[in-house]
């Protein structure tokens, strides 16, 4: 049975919690999964409010877990946050992401959901988990070069002529392919585990299974390329944005494994006291994440698509592509990462690749976005620290 005052704290840090999944939604989930695609003009800004939800809604449901559990349990060491602490945490990095939206500037919502998670924890008097930032922090930093350099290459690679056009575009869609294939989902493993469709389906194959899983990578790898291909046939264009599309719509998904866990981590370790599951926070967390990207994300859309870099298809297709990598990686280790700046770097390395043609970054808007994220994650250690600190010796 649980009593009143646990229930009553529970429910504070879960209006907390939907809000942030709100901002979320509305921010970086929201906003950068399909800014390429809108700033192709491959879809309005409108509907790719509406299709990003729910692919958001759907990642947060099949692949949430990994995040969740450790923004809840490993970013603080030696002590289990409060419900007062989660409720803190949470309202003052919502806050902060929601007055990014407004202003226009993609605050980096990882940065201040962590920032606020280590604030509380140790104002609680809990120890740093320095293996974790360690992690954590080296994701951070390769992400804009990593993404980057990829989204530039391959825009030039779709730029230059010793290959044709249409023969980059298929292998392009073959890697995602073999991406896609070893990508782990919830519904696919056993004893609560995932597991990828590569390994789900080789353990029905006979035969090896490091061989099985090559084979089923190789196999849905072709199967893309050749959709692709047959798409085609109504002109390379069309078969670019159709494939752009459904870029936007794998990365959404990711955002939503990934995103949900900043709203719903610091509900983690209160879920066995009120006889909640892990999976539960995760739907409720989905469908704050559907509510924000159906409100509030096109403002943000926007912005993105045109703000940062004049987007063609090519260079929108170079820059989803090594978000989607980049953000499965994250959500495989189970480390907090923001879309924003996942996206943004992309964006910027597929942007150079044509300014000799046109494309254009804005260096200004750029510097601006950095100090954001760095002030965010600083900012958000310090408020929620002496946030919680001022609430222990107001209510002891």
């Amino acid at each position: 049975m649980v009593d009143v005052a646990t229930l009553l704290a529970f429910s504070f840090a879960s209006l907390a919690s939907l809000f942030m999944a709100w901002a979320i939604g509305a921010g970086s989930s929201g906003s950068t999964p399909f800014a390429p695609a809108v700033g192709a003009n491959a879809i309005s800004v409108m509907r790719a409010g509406f299709l990003v939800g729910i692919c958001c809604l759907l990642g947060a449901i099949f692949q949430g877990a990994n995040v969740s559990e450790a923004v809840g349990q490993d970013l603080i060491q030696n002590v289990t946050l409060s419900a007062e602490a989660a409720t803190i945490g949470l309202t003052i990095a919502a806050i902060l992401v929601a007055i990014g939206i407004f202003t226009g500037y993609p605050i980096a919502t990882a940065f201040t959901v962590t920032g606020a998670v280590i604030g509380a924890g140790l104002a609680m008097n809990g120890d740093p988990a320095w293996w974790k930032y360690r992690e954590i922090a080296t994701l951070w930093l390769l992400t804009p070069f990593v993404g980057g350099a990829v989204a530039y290459v391959t825009a030039r690679a779709l730029r230059e002529e010793p290959i044709p056009e249409r023969q980059v575009v298929l292998i392009l869609a073959g890697i995602v392919g073999a991406l896609l294939a070893n990508v782990e989902f919830a519904v696919l493993g056993s004893d609560g585990a995932g597991a990828s469709i590569a390994v789900a389906a080789a353990g029905v194959v006979p035969g090896p299974t490091a061989g099985a899983v090559v084979a089923v990578t190789l196999a849905l790898a072709l199967g893309c390329a050749g959709v692709l291909r047959w798409d085609m046939r109504r002109g390379t264009s069309v078969a670019e944005r159709h494939f752009l599309l459904a870029l936007g719509a794998l990365v959404a998904f990711s955002a939503g494994g990934s995103q949900v866990g900043l709203a719903v981590g610091p509900l983690v370790p209160l879920a066995d006291d009120v006889g909640l599951t892990v999976t539960a926070l995760l739907v409720g967390g989905g469908v704050g994440l559907l509510a924000g990207a159906w409100t509030g994300a096109p403002r943000m859309i926007k912005a993105i698509s045109q703000d940062y870099s004049s987007l063609g298809p090519r260079r929108s297709i170079a820059a989803l592509i090594p978000s989607f990598a980049i953000a499965q990686v994250a959500i495989l280790y189970g480390i907090p990462v923001s879309f924003n700046q996942i996206v943004v770097s992309a964006i910027i390395g597929s942007g150079y690749a044509a300014m000799d043609s046109g494309g254009g970054v804005s260096v200004r808007k750029m510097g601006f976005t950095v100090l954001a994220w760095v002030l965010s994650l600083a900012g958000a250690i310090v408020v929620t620290y002496v946030g919680f600190l001022g609430f222990t010796w107001l209510f002891g």
